[in-house]
């Protein structure tokens, strides 16, 4: 099952029209910093993400109180959502989510998570995937790393078991007969460090969490699981130009704990399109090759409906 870029934005353009006519609410502010939970660990995709927005509304001084960063990555991400879930709080909480938001839930049923209580606040772009390999390993090309696989005892990291690194995995290992023994962490930055260190001999790191050792020599991009080629890694094939017809991306959102007022979804869903908007968020998305895809409350509630039953499909294809 492929998670194109186009479906994102059928997807968006589908309930587009559902929030159009819908009343303002009463204003609502914060009296008390936001917890600002991110779904995964230090350093990874979701952390840079949530401290750059955090950064972008601190500089144009666009809130009455901090957003403050939180790292829950324990469990898939099973922390982030538990954690909302029981916030005795929820205007003052909001979450980052990649698409472990949908599997962690299907893969851990008795976290009792039910994302669609959850509070839709925006969609800020989605996040290609990308096979790096270290310097030193002297592959520089997929067939050469296709080759070097099938030698045996390869070893791969990736953010945690049953989502988006694993799954983008599982497809190489499906698709080219390859055995492959994964390392789960709890964040794409331990990923990418453990990678330079030679601790791993792959990832399937998104562009931001390997972009600092890439600009160091240290590790090599050999494919991108992307519709097309991505501009900051013009020569770098995509597995469908390799005959594949498959690519995935990784959702980058805000959503809001279950209960919050709908005063309070208006002030934040307000606050990340301003900051969707600004100059800053639209350079960070070119220069950590993110594609622009900006979904409103509505558009995101249709589309969790649909990704919860893709990575439905894509779960039972590995087995989970």
């Amino acid at each position: 099952m492929t998670l194109t870029k186009r479906m994102f934005v059928q997807m968006a353009g589908a309930a587009a029209l559902a929030g159009a006519f819908a009343a303002p609410a009463a204003a609502f502010e914060p009296t008390k910093p936001v917890d600002f939970v991110i779904m995964a660990g230090a350093g990874g995709g979701a952390d840079q993400i949530a401290r750059f927005l955090q950064s972008v509304a601190e500089k144009k001084d666009l809130t009455s109180r901090p957003l403050v960063p939180n790292n829950k990555g324990g469990g898939s991400g099973a922390e982030a959502l538990i954690a909302l879930k029981g916030t005795s709080d929820p205007d003052h909480t909001i979450l980052v989510t990649l698409n472990s938001f949908f599997t962690t839930p299907l893969r851990q049923e008795n976290l009792g998570i039910d994302i669609q209580t959850f509070t839709p606040v925006a969609m800020m772009g989605v996040d290609p995937f990308v096979l790096w390999v270290h310097k030193d390993s002297g592959i520089t090309t997929f067939e050469d790393w296709l080759a070097k696989v099938k030698e045996g005892g390869y070893i791969m990291g990736g953010t945690g078991k049953g989502q988006e690194d694993s799954l983008v995995i599982t497809f190489l290992e499906q698709n080219y007969d390859l055995d492959i023994k994964y390392i789960p962490y709890k964040g794409g930055g331990a990923v990418a460090k453990d990678l330079a260190g030679q601790q791993i001999m792959a990832s399937v790191n998104n562009p931001a969490e390997a972009k600092g050792f890439y600009a160091s020599g240290d590790v090599v991009p050999l494919v991108a699981f992307s519709d097309e080629r991505l501009a900051a890694f013009p020569d770098v094939p995509t597995v469908k130009e390799l005959g594949k017809d498959f690519s995935y991306y990784n959702q980058r959102a805000v959503v809001g704990a279950p209960g919050m007022s709908d005063e309070a979804a208006a002030y934040y869903q307000e606050l990340f399109k301003t900051i969707y908007d600004t100059q800053e968020w639209q350079d960070y998305m070119t220069s950590e090759s993110l594609s622009p895809l900006w979904m409103g409350p509505d558009e995101q509630k249709a589309y969790w409906n649909t990704q919860v039953e893709r990575h439905k499909e894509l779960l039972a294809a590995m087995g989970e």
